[in-house]
């Protein structure tokens, strides 16, 4: 999300708004910056403590890829949270458009591009960039690689998109 915000804000500049006004804009609307994500193994998320050895070995066996979520609570604030689960690569990545899809709301025409962040899985990235363009329309996409820091607890294969919406 945080290549989302410098973007807009870059946009705003470009067109004559102030600093202050781009800087007012964020606080306004980071309630509607969304990002959901899934990665595609299980055993990273373990490494990192995110999930319990027994969890990582039946859901790589059995192909779980969780969903996860920018949490909003006030005590989590900007944490990734387990939001649900679904069996295989492909499905994970068509959930990530569900969730725009239920989430964007009249916040969708402020989505002149989308912004996918991956883990050593270009393919993928451009096939949810793909999905996202015949779902809504959006052609444009930004498609960045997820930083070590992040890439280090959510290891190859993680993928994120990012959007304006309503709710998150």
């Amino acid at each position: 999300a945080d290549g989302m915000v410098v973007d807009k804000v870059a946009q705003m500049r470009k067109a004559g708004r102030t600093l202050a006004e781009a800087a007012h804009w964020v606080k306004e609307n980071i309630p509607h910056f969304c990002l959901y994500a899934t990665v595609d193994d299980l055993n990273h998320l373990y490494r990192g403590g995110r999930v319990s050895r027994t969890t990582a070995f039946l859901g790589s066996a059995i192909g779980i890829k969780p969903i996860l979520k920018l949490d909003d609570t006030g005590n989590e604030e900007g944490k990734l949270v387990p939001l649900s689960k679904v069996r295989g690569r492909k499905q994970s990545i068509q959930a990530l458009v569900k969730y725009m899809e239920e989430h964007a709301g009249a916040f969708l025409k402020q989505n002149d591009k989308v912004y996918i962040t991956h883990g050593d899985c270009l393919e993928e990235a451009q096939y949810l960039a793909q999905l996202v363009k015949e779902k809504f329309g959006i052609a444009k996409a930004m498609i960045n690689h997820i930083g070590p820091v992040i890439g280090s607890h959510a290891g190859p294969g993680a993928l994120a998109l990012s959007f304006m919406g309503e709710s998150k």
